[in-house]
């Protein structure tokens, strides 16, 4: 037995064999079709008498056989390995292919699938691991009879080169199931949510750059028009696009959310609007899309600049006509739907660029609602921290809630570049790490600490509180006992009295205003610092 190939030696394979075997390969994505016809043509083409392709079975642990030739369905049910056990879990374990030249010598052969061992001639066994991103994923192994040592070396090169192919295969196939389940996930949460519609009084806000939303909002969601929000990632276009759908008469029918962004060319056709089988490679059988999922709903198009322009022809002509062909496909077929579009990017300027179809833009644009940035609307900050307060406590069972008002105030002062879900991941992160009811500033984000800024030396800068209490720390170490509230307070309203009259011109009335406090709070402490003496360097008084 060896766990390499027989020799280092490059051994030429027959080019028509290869070329049959990538052809079947790419002819589908059903991998148990594909592996029985790759099979056949080996057995007749270099002698194999029998293949596994056995896969790792993530619930139970065990590997199993996922596809076979030349084994009855009681030898495939018999052939389960644990990860380690035998040639086939060793292989499996350890990344690396094992051959076997007579599996009779080989007490580690669990000839566990039948009858080997106990032939009169001797069979040689191939196993080789099958890898997904550096990982093994599966094992792909071939008895057949004994041979030559160049014919055996000869075997274990083209097999190589088919657990390669049968790995891209396999991603593949693991992609398209993925998405399957995540298109089943959002259907049964618009299931979910189809009976508990998006009504206003649930949306948290009270400013009123908001209120106007919703007056807009509550106008469109009845009509049939085209809607197009305009706004930065992560303000809640999502969001308002749900409450469109669910305060319109469609609100029983499907609310269909597609990110134009994560997908291209032919398979965002595809999504949107479906394929017959045998359309492109790939295309295994018939599929709807979601304009036809849709149907008598809303479709929501996430980051719609992202459409490439052949696609943006196609939604047009919906939009238009309100009919398109699948993929591949000459019938046409009507839709109704309704289109809510989102983009975080300025579209005139797309247009203007050529990037996006002008008369697309128009159409699209019929109500356009710009959703402002939370920086714009700071009046809503202190109701959304209250409402992920309650939703995170919930979900954590934990109590925090005590903010003290300078804790409040930054958080009303930071610019949210990020937008309210930057806000909703910084109290769910305070919420996971805070040991009692109290939300002190160490549980926020350093950059929200930081006020979202950067020195120039490229470290983090230091928040007022921080600078204070670095400052405090330094007078009790070194000033005298009795005397730091003193040096402290005066220090600090001596230099804030200074700078905002040098910044102010020495006009006392404005340097109050830049302070917020009043003007005989101002003239109280001047006098009370020794500031008379002319220590605002000759600027006017008065």
């Amino acid at each position: 037995m060896t766990d390499h190939p027989p020799s280092s030696r490059s051994c030429e394979l027959p080019f028509d064999l290869l070329r049959s075997i990538s052809q079947i390969m790419s002819s589908s994505l059903d991998v148990r079709s594909v592996f029985d016809q790759v099979m056949r043509l080996l057995a007749s083409e270099v002698g194999i008498e029998r293949g596994r392709l056995v896969i790792l079975d993530e619930v139970s642990g065990y590997l199993r056989i996922e596809a076979a030739h030349g084994l009855s369905p009681e030898m495939q049910r018999q052939g389960v390995y644990a990860p380690g056990e035998g040639i086939t879990g060793r292989v499996f374990e350890t990344g690396r292919p094992i051959v076997v030249p007579d599996v009779r010598a080989e007490p580690a052969y669990l000839d566990r699938t039948g009858g080997l061992k106990s032939r009169d001639r001797a069979y040689s066994f191939l196993c080789l691991p099958i890898l997904s991103e550096g990982r093994p994923v599966g094992v792909l192994s071939v008895d057949k009879p004994a041979e030559t040592p160049e014919a055996l070396e000869r075997d274990f090169s083209l097999l190589t080169m088919v657990a390669t192919m049968i790995s891209q295969a396999i991603r593949v196939h693991w992609m398209l199931r993925r998405e399957k389940e995540e298109l089943i996930d959002e259907v049964a949460r618009t299931r979910r949510a189809s009976g508990e519609p998006y009504r206003f009084s649930d949306m948290i806000a009270g400013s009123p750059a908001m209120m106007e939303v919703f007056q807009v909002i509550e106008q469109v969601a009845r009509t049939r028009a085209t809607v197009l929000l305009l706004g930065e990632t992560g303000t809640g276009k999502e969001m308002i696009a749900r409450a469109i759908h669910f305060n319109s008469d469609r609100r029983d029918k499907p609310f269909v959310r597609v990110n134009c962004g994560a997908l291209s060319g032919t398979l965002l056709e595809s999504e949107l609007f479906g394929h017959v089988k045998g359309a492109f490679t790939g295309a295994i059988r018939d599929k709807i899309g979601l304009f036809q999922a849709a149907y008598g709903g809303t479709l929501f198009l996430d980051e719609i600049a992202t459409l490439d322009v052949p696609l943006q022809v196609k939604l047009l002509r919906v939009l238009q006509e309100r009919e398109f062909e699948r993929v591949g496909d000459v019938q046409t077929i009507r839709t109704d739907v309704r289109i809510v579009t989102a983009a975080n990017v300025d579209l005139e300027r797309e247009v203007r660029e050529r990037r996006f179809r002008e008369d697309l833009f128009y159409r699209l644009n019929v109500v356009a609602i710009r959703v402002p940035p939370l920086r714009e609307r700071r009046e809503d900050i202190p109701l959304l921290i209250d409402h992920f307060l309650d939703k995170y406590n919930r979900e954590n069972g934990r109590n925090l809630r005590k903010l003290s008002r300078n804790l409040v105030n930054l958080l009303v002062r930071y610019p949210w570049p990020g937008n309210v879900r930057e806000l909703e991941n910084a109290i769910e992160r305070a919420v996971v790490l805070s040991r009692d009811e109290h939300f002190t500033e160490e549980l926020l984000p350093p950059t929200i600490r930081s006020g979202g800024s950067a020195s120039a030396s490229g470290s983090e800068p230091e928040t007022v509180e921080g600078l204070g209490r670095r400052l405090v720390a330094r007078a009790i170490d070194e000033e005298q006992e009795g005397t730091i509230w003193d040096r402290v307070t005066r220090g600090l309203e001596r230099e804030m009295i200074i700078q905002a009259l040098a910044r102010c011109d020495g006009v006392k009335i404005r340097a109050a205003d830049f302070l917020g406090i009043n003007r005989n709070t101002l003239n109280k402490k001047y006098n009370e610092l020794g500031l008379e003496d002319g220590a605002a360097d000759g600027g006017s008084t008065h």
